[in-house]
């Protein structure tokens, strides 16, 4: 699959010639695909892990214009992986800190900001603008969403994601291939899958996808090589290993089907399960009630006899803690001994995931009075207690 530019293509100045040399020497590239670069629009969903290496080769090849996604600020958690942004960027939003590094870097480079929550409302008009997607997000709904803006607009999905030591990368979206609805057509319940905050990340990892991803990005401008479309490179960094799987079209998948039954972008929060319906009580969540962290700190200091139940890993529990009784959620089974069913059992982790689980399990154990921490002791530290560590 080659993306198509408007003809005449810009001509390489004199800079250029000097800066892209080594491309211009390269058959494959040559002078024509140099000029397709600096014609070329990407945009990078994400300035994070897989948009720091992803943005920055895509800067350092020429491409002419980069979009930018993000609305995020810089934490002191993100430095170990995200490159693009330094210590004295901490509490800097990420696209003022990304643009400042890739316009040093290439100060040729157009780099189009939006500081902005991708959502259905608004990734159609944005995507419009670009030739190919990168997608460097790391969640369920924004994947499902970039996924379908990309087949509804025709723009190819150049596609990453990292978990602890491994990876994987595809194109998806170009119409002689699958979408990411035909490899996972249904998203996992909500918490089943860590997230890279939970269960953590390699920090190098995001390095060796994201420039996967810019790889599969210039080989769509160029029109050259074979791109992962139709197969999905798996990455094990711990290992060292690369796998592939081909991927198949599914002629029944409701966006890129035959007979597409999405032909317009949905609730994705929803569809993930993460927002519950309209008609739903939102402070409970599958029979289990969600205390806020305000709640919870006005229980504390009334004196309540509240039982803190924290399921995180202990090394977690030594970066940050509300005091509570540690029980890792794989050892909970093992332990209900230690779990007073006579108090009211509030369980924390990091974001609301693992707890909610170990909520649920207790709840169908016999444990009349259990709550979930909403958001976890990240909401605490955000919204609390801002000395709490971030990790």
């Amino acid at each position: 699959m080659a993306t198509t530019f408007e003809t005449p293509l810009p001509e390489l100045t004199t800079d250029d010639l000097a800066r892209y040399s080594r491309h211009l020497i390269l058959p494959e590239v040559g002078m024509e695909g140099q000029r397709k670069l600096k014609a070329a629009r990407v945009l990078c969903v994400g300035a994070g892990g897989l948009g720091s290496p992803l943005a920055f080769y895509l800067a350092a090849a020429g491409v002419g214009t980069l979009g930018l996604v993000d609305f995020d600020v810089v934490d002191a958690s993100n430095l170990q992986r995200q490159i693009l942004h330094s210590t004295h960027d901490v509490g800097r939003k990420k696209l003022d800190s990304a643009v400042e590094k890739l316009i040093a870097l290439n100060p040729a480079l157009n780099v189009v900001k939006h500081e902005t929550m991708l959502t259905s409302a608004n990734a159609l008009e944005i995507f419009a603008d670009y030739d190919i997607v990168a997608d460097g997000t790391d969640n369920f709904p924004t994947r499902y969403l970039v996924n379908d803006a990309c087949v509804l607009l025709g723009k190819p999905n150049v596609y990453g994601s990292i978990f602890r030591f491994e990876g994987q990368a595809s194109v998806f979206a170009a119409r002689e291939g699958p979408c990411y609805r035909c490899l996972y057509p249904e998203p996992p319940p909500p918490g089943m899958v860590p997230s890279c905050a939970e269960g953590g990340v390699l920090g190098i990892l995001p390095g060796l996808v994201g420039v996967i991803q810019a790889t599969e990005a210039i080989k769509l401008i160029l029109g050259n090589g074979e791109p992962l479309i139709g197969r999905l490179l798996l990455v094990d960094a711990l290992a060292m290993r690369f796998r592939e799987l081909k991927l198949r079209k599914n002629p029944e998948c409701p966006v890129c089907g035959a007979h597409p039954t999405v032909t317009e972008l949905i609730d994705y929060q929803q569809f993930c399960g993460i927002a519950p319906a309209a008609h739903e009580e939102t402070a409970v969540k599958n029979g289990i009630p969600q205390m806020t962290v305000q709640e919870l700190k006005r229980r504390m200091d009334l004196g309540d006899d509240l039982f803190i139940l924290d399921v995180r890993e202990p090394f977690e529990y030594q970066i940050a803690n509300l005091g509570g009784k540690l029980i890792p959620q794989n050892d909970v089974p093992q332990r209900l001994g230690e779990i007073d069913r006579e108090r009211e059992i509030v369980v924390q982790c990091k974001s609301g995931g693992r707890s909610q689980r170990i909520a649920e399990f207790l709840h169908q154990a016999g444990y009349a009075k259990v709550s979930n921490l909403a958001g976890g002791i990240t909401a605490w530290a955000n919204e609390i207690d801002p000395k709490v560590p971030k990790y």
